[in-house]
């Protein structure tokens, strides 16, 4: 089977990766942590396809160490356990042990802590790898005991770079009659094809070379207008803080809301297979839960915050049919936006009178003064006294209705 285009080039060494020039130049506490097979346990923190996965490669070509490879979408706690196990064969025999774990902010808590003490007494070296800001996504403690470094967006230079290699390899496997790539003619390209590719990767290196690749597997001859087709059906666009992760949620939201189970099902798929914090989708359906079901349906919520609990202990991917069950549920429904709508309406009234005084019967009067100026006269106790008549609301709201 013929390998990956960014699997075929990538880099076994510091001197052919491209971008990152600060974090491992060749002064950089890094480069000679790598250097001096010293590396200790790291978070690798930066966009996608600035290179993290890539770095983990390359610090298991110049380690010692026995290099072990987990991503936190696919693996759970059982596989973590049998990894320490074999990490604890390795120390008796004074072999080191590297675990690279992919997406680590992926594991939820539990399976975080789980590698805590292994950490900390150096059975393993953890090297985690993830898009979201570790102070939020990663444990404290599990922080804490690990460097943090820092990768930047490539720029459209590295990118050109990157690209160039990759053509100049395909070409030298397609001269020496290499089976274990692409079976096609080296592409022409121009160079200012290559920089459009280049800047329309978003820095993203590994979109660029699948672009690349899908459009060397269907002529020899890339274009402009290729590279764009290429690029608008490849590639699944879910930006975790930008444009589509609002639409994408507001298509999940009005799914549910028109009981099109089919629908929000989907939506929530693409949300979670785009990387979305599982707690954040847990969160907007408790919201829909009151908001779109309310009245209509009680046990809704219920459900919703069971969820929402079930996504913080077990995290991806067991959480995911906790999620599909819920959708379906509050999509099946019936809706009611009593609770909303009121609140809506009583809102408008806070901020068209601002602070009005509560009426004074109804104030609790704990002091002398407090009773001689009125706090509490007048009010009738519901439970012993007919109280059908007297007012809740500020006078200056009269009998205002919310419901």
């Amino acid at each position: 089977m013929p390998t990956p285009l960014p699997d075929l080039i990538r880099p076994q060494n510091l001197i052919d990766f491209f971008g990152q020039e600060k974090l491992i130049g060749k002064n950089s506490y890094l480069f000679r942590a790598i250097e001096n097979d010293n590396v200790p346990s790291m978070i690798l923190w930066g966009p996608p396809g600035s290179g993290k996965t890539t770095l983990a490669h390359i610090i298991a070509s110049a380690t010692k160490s026995e290099f072990l490879k987990i991503s936190a979408v696919s693996s759970g706690k059982k596989i973590l356990l049998e990894i320490i196990a074999k990490a604890q064969e390795n120390k008796l025999r004074s072999i080191k042990t590297i675990l690279f774990i992919d997406e680590i902010h992926r594991w939820n808590k539990a399976q975080q802590d789980a590698l805590l003490p292994y950490v900390e007494n150096g059975t393993i070296t953890l090297i985690g790898a993830t898009t979201e800001n570790p102070s939020f996504e990663v444990n404290s403690a599990l922080v804490s005991r690990t460097r943090v470094f820092v990768l930047q967006k490539l720029t459209p230079t590295d990118l050109e770079k990157i690209i160039e290699r990759a053509l100049e390899k395909i070409k030298t496997a397609h001269r020496g009659g290499s089976t274990s790539i692409m079976e096609v003619e080296p592409p022409r390209i121009s160079s200012d094809t290559i920089k459009l590719l280049a800047n329309l990767s978003n820095g993203d290196a590994r979109m660029a070379l699948n672009t690349l690749e899908a459009c060397v597997n269907q002529t020899d001859n890339i274009t402009p207008e290729l590279i764009k087709e290429v690029l608008q059906k490849s590639h699944l666009l879910y930006d975790k803080s930008g444009e589509e992760h609002y639409n994408i949620i507001s298509a999940l939201h009005k799914s549910m809301r028109g009981g099109n189970t089919d629908a929000s099902v989907y939506w929530l798929a693409r949300m979670i297979e785009g990387g979305e914090d599982p707690l954040y989708i847990a969160r907007r359906l408790v919201r829909f839960a009151s908001e779109d079901i309310g009245l209509a349906n009680n046990t809704a919520l219920l459900l919703a915050n069971a969820v929402f609990d079930a996504c913080h202990k077990l995290g991806y991917p067991e959480c995911n049919v906790h999620l599909a069950q819920c959708v379906i549920y509050l999509a099946k429904s019936k809706k009611d936006i009593t609770a909303y709508a009121a609140y809506g309406k009583a809102k408008k009234d806070v901020e068209k009178f601002g602070n009005l005084p509560v009426p004074l019967h109804l104030r609790n009067a704990p002091t002398k003064l407090m009773k001689e100026l009125g706090y509490g006269n007048g009010y009738k106790y519901t439970p012993l006294e007919d109280s059908t008549e007297q007012n809740y609301l500020p006078e200056e709201l009269g009998d205002s209705k919310y419901l």
